[in-house]
């Protein structure tokens, strides 16, 4: 059902259109929080435990510099304002001013010249206009936090709306990949779709244009099965971006947690929830699974000089964490100004709430978590036991569907690979480093990787936990993309307009000779293999392979490796490919497959190395010389060339049937040297006149099946895979 647009609503069906006189709010429930729609009329309930009192504000059209309407909230029971207001309907904007003292210096920053955002809205029905009335003190004042700003803000404030929670979602249902057979493309709403000539001009940028037919069919033929959002949670653009010419692209600045963001809707706020949903069930529909990217560590009000727009407003000591000796001042875990406290139990229920509504009412599939470090801090400490985690755990919604943490902060101690519980996966940075070193040749990281491609045991297994814990990757959307990865050896921010001083500096990359871009056939050829040799990696590693969207298209920044404000061609698909991209491509689709077709690949259980009862390991290191890879070896500082063999017939556990679990058996022939080398071939206990034959989507140059011990000649910076072939295969 389309959602109501926002305007004027008649709130009572005996007075005329638009008029609000005479309307009182009856105590109405202190649960569920936010404005609910019971089809006669809606209860309105806020949290704030250091209030003196509340009122709800009406606005009768989003361009109003004053409210139609305010109303007492008529309840408070413990920390919960309420009341219920008979006849109002889906489409009503509102927003609150809250009462109480204005003394930062004890942490309290109520001013009821403010109108503040619901924390629980559904939709936006007015986004923010940026003003100094938007701030709660004089800006511009020495300690000018300390100072008070009378000037109303509510021609300046976002609104939220009502909404009629409809929606015709029909048998749709949740396409429940199993986490080993799970490949995450990470990308943007707009960034996909905002320059694909294919997708109708009117839906590019938007939701629909994501659920639009070429980018599904893009999706489905790269081999895709989970699509993960860069956020969608409502944002703010930063005023001194703007004021700079740029915009907050990435979204990492959330205003609602519960409202999608009406920048990518077809028709404004009134179609941002209705939008949603439609492309939620039309990538169900194509058997795609959608994770979004969730920021419950902080929100866009900033630091104690921020603007007072929601939370900050209602009570700013209950959802933030102060410092614990001067509460003026904001804890900041997060790079950002502040920090949400999850441990108070009422901003722990927003953000379970939060999730649940996503789950429940939106059909997303599941969430990666944004410094997830910061959830789990109990005053500075991060404990894995938190409320929030235990939360989780035993919460019958949550605990389905599938949780990614992001497991570190900018706090100390806040680095937590592998450190949080058994029901979340975590991306694993020790992977990305690790394998981006060792392909550009750094000394003394084989062993590292050999674990990392092995499914980092030495992370997960401890815990109880599985190979899929690792989401493993080698580029995100922070930092530089695959193509840049190999043609630049420094960060090029200058467009970020920080004097190149932002994003980070160790990103483990190369340029193959030349600094960007270049018609050198032979540098090109070096980074197309470099590529190759990354991807090839990344889908054959045990574990969950997470993929940037746009790498299948050797899309480049121009080598800048933080480009959250750039909201234009910089961070937008380029479809139009040439040969040399288009084979890429057509190379990245190939090692996806081969992924798909291999359960040696897709591990549920980790490698052991270890002989079983017939004298045969599941898992074999390989030294280029023809013996097994011994400790001595792997602590060779110039060891960049080895191999694994995968045995087939030695994959844990059984398919849907109770099967036994078989594959063929495969050798991995790594070489991240400057020269080829000529590597002896393995050969396999209890397996009779083996041949080796390479597989044709790796290899550019195709050689003759090879028995064991015979010399294959490995390139240069290559991976190539070969298959087993004989008696017993």
């Amino acid at each position: 059902m389309e959602q109501p647009t926002p305007g004027t609503i008649d709130i009572d069906e005996r007075q005329p259109a638009g008029s609000m006189s005479g309307l009182r709010l009856r105590p109405g429930k202190p649960y569920p929080l936010g404005a609910e729609w019971d089809g006669r009329g809606v209860n309105f309930a806020l949290y704030s435990r250091h209030a003196e009192k509340a009122e709800l504000l009406l606005f009768s059209h989003p361009d109003d510099e004053s409210p139609a309407a305010t109303l007492d909230m008529p309840e408070r029971t413990g920390p919960i304002w309420h009341g219920y207001l008979a006849n109002a309907r889906p489409g009503q904007l509102y927003g609150y001013r809250v009462h109480g003292p204005y003394d930062p210096e004890k942490g309290h920053r109520f001013n009821a010249n403010k109108v503040l955002l619901d924390p629980y809205a559904k939709a936006i029905g007015r986004k923010l206009k940026w003003h100094d009335a938007l701030f709660g003190h004089e800006v511009g004042h020495e300690d000018e936090d300390l100072t008070f700003d009378e000037r109303d803000s509510a021609a300046y404030a976002p609104l939220g709306a009502v909404v009629e929670d409809q929606f015709e979602w029909g048998d749709d249902r949740a396409p429940e990949i199993a986490w080993e057979d799970t490949i995450i493309y990470e990308t943007h709403v707009k960034g996909i779709t905002e320059q694909h000539p294919d997708v109708p001009e009117r839906l590019r940028g938007t939701y629909l244009g994501l659920a639009s037919e070429p980018v599904i069919d893009h999706l489905k033929q790269l081999g895709i099965t989970t699509v993960q959002l860069l956020p969608v949670h409502t944002k703010v653009q930063d005023r001194h971006l703007l004021e700079k010419g740029l915009r907050n692209y990435w979204g990492y600045n959330t205003l609602s947690f519960f409202a999608p963001e009406p920048e990518y809707a077809t028709s404004g706020p009134s179609s941002a929830v209705r939008d949603f949903k439609m492309m939620v069930r039309t990538l169900h529909d194509a058997g795609l699974e959608v994770i979004i990217d969730v920021v419950y560590n902080h929100t866009a009000e900033g630091n104690r000089l921020g603007p007072t727009l929601s939370y900050r407003g209602i009570d700013n000591l209950g959802y933030y964490k102060e410092t614990p000796d001067d509460p003026r001042y904001l804890m900041d875990y997060t790079g950002t100004g502040n920090t949400l406290d999850a441990g108070n139990p009422y901003v722990l229920q927003l953000i379970t709430d939060s999730l649940r509504y996503w789950v429940t009412h939106m059909h997303v599939d599941g969430f990666r978590f944004d410094l997830a470090s910061t959830l789990a801090r109990e005053l500075y400490d991060v404990d894995m036991l938190a409320p929030f985690f235990n939360v989780i755990q035993q919460d019958p919604v949550l605990s389905q569907v599938k949780l990614i943490a992001e497991p570190w902060d900018v706090g100390p101690g806040g680095y937590q690979v592998g450190s949080f519980p058994w029901l979340w996966t975590e991306w694993n940075g020790r992977y990305r480093d690790t394998v981006r070193r060792f392909w550009r040749g750094d000394e003394g990281v084989a062993g590292d990787v050999a674990t990392r491609v092995s499914g980092s045991s030495d992370l997960y297994e401890l815990s109880g936990r599985r190979p899929f814990a690792s989401i493993n990757f080698i580029t995100a959307h922070d930092g530089f993309t695959l193509e840049d990865l190999v043609s630049y050896e420094r960060k090029h921010n200058e467009e970020n307009q920080e004097n190149n001083e932002d994003g980070h500096d160790a990103n483990y990359s190369m340029n193959c000779g030349v600094e960007g871009p270049t018609d050198d056939e032979g540098v090109l050829a070096r980074r197309e293999t470099h590529k190759r040799s990354l991807i090839a990696t990344l889908f054959l590693s045990q574990g969950v392979p997470m993929l940037l969207g746009g790498d299948e298209l050797s899309r480049t920044r121009g080598g800048n490796n933080n480009a959250y404000c750039q909201d234009n061609e910089i961070n937008w698909y380029d479809w139009d490919l040439d040969e040399r991209e288009q084979d890429f491509l057509e190379f990245t689709k190939a090692v996806i497959q081969f992924r798909k077709e291999h359960q040696n690949f897709r591990r549920r259980r980790f490698l052991t190395g270890e002989a079983d009862a017939s004298d045969v390991a599941d898992a074999v290191w390989w030294h280029p010389e023809g013996h097994k890879m011994t400790n001595e070896d792997w602590k060779q500082a110039d060891c960049r060339t080895f191999g694994l063999v995968l045995r087939g017939d030695r994959i844990h556990g059984t398919d849907e049937r109770g099967k036994p679990l078989r594959d063929d058996t495969f050798a991995l022939l790594f070489n991240a040297g400057d020269d080829e080398v000529l590597f002896a071939l393995p050969s396999l206990e209890g397996r009779e006149d083996v041949l080796w034959r390479t597989e044709t989507f790796q290899s550019d140059r195709p050689v003759e099946a090879l028995p064991p011990g015979e010399a294959h000649a490995l390139r240069p910076h290559q991976l190539v895979v070969l298959r087993a072939e004989g008696e017993g295969s």
